[in-house]
């Protein structure tokens, strides 16, 4: 099984297809450890631009193309979405894509061309053709089917532990950080602030009212 590590970023995802040939059933397995393009996150996680990706291909030639099967392992850093503490992780992407011979898409243009010269494309033909994926020659990009498959993979909502409590909703202090025991006291509507002040007031003024009274009667 070859593996071959390659620090080329344009070309890191590329595979020469000449050594399987296009035989039918015949068979090719590939390990890299490729650095990671950019772009591989969403808003909380992603995985480093430049980080080692490790990246297990199998390559089977079949009548209209090469049928690409493998799996990515690549490490994640970001932030939980509960405490907003730092985190890392990885993520396993798995993905399978045929990749069909370019002369098989100019002889399916000249075949579309013969029976409908004086026709116009169909919009459903047109987008299903941008939908496939070609060869270039010999050459195999990998590339936009391993970044949809990994992006695909990245957790919506990523927790630094699965039972994280979160962040205070007073203070936000981490409750992993503060304890069980953290707490806050009641805070006074500031509605009814202003009467509470009046109350307090009014008490003050009967007590004093009452001493004067018991004064007057002693």
């Amino acid at each position: 099984m070859p593996s071959t590590r390659t620090h080329a970023p344009r070309g890191a995802l590329v595979f020469d297809m000449r050594q399987l040939g296009r035989q039918a059933g015949t068979a090719l397995t590939q390990t890299r450890i490729v650095p990671a393009p950019e772009d591989l996150r969403l808003e909380l996680i992603g995985v480093p631009v430049g980080a080692d990706v490790a990246l297990e291909v199998r390559f089977e030639a079949v009548s209209e193309g090469v049928l690409a099967t493998g799996t990515a392992i690549a490490p994640l850093a970001g932030e939980c979405a509960r405490c907003l503490t730092p985190l890392t992780s990885s993520v396993t992407a798995s993905f399978q894509e045929l990749f069909l011979y370019a002369d098989g898409r100019h002889d399916k243009h000249d075949r579309h061309d013969k029976h409908d010269r004086h026709d116009r494309h169909d919009d459903s033909d047109e987008q299903d053709d941008e939908e496939l994926y070609y060869l270039d020659g010999d050459l195999l990009d990998l590339e936009p089917v391993f970044r949809d498959a990994v992006v695909l993979a990245l957790p919506m909502s990523p927790l630094c532990r699965e039972d994280c409590p979160g962040l205070c909703a007073e203070c936000g202090v981490p409750l992993a950080d503060a304890g069980p025991g953290h707490t806050h006291e009641a805070a006074t509507d500031p509605r009814w602030a202003a009467l509470q002040q009046l109350g307090d007031q009014e008490s003050n003024h009967q007590d004093r009212r009452a001493g004067a009274i018991d004064l007057q009667e002693g």
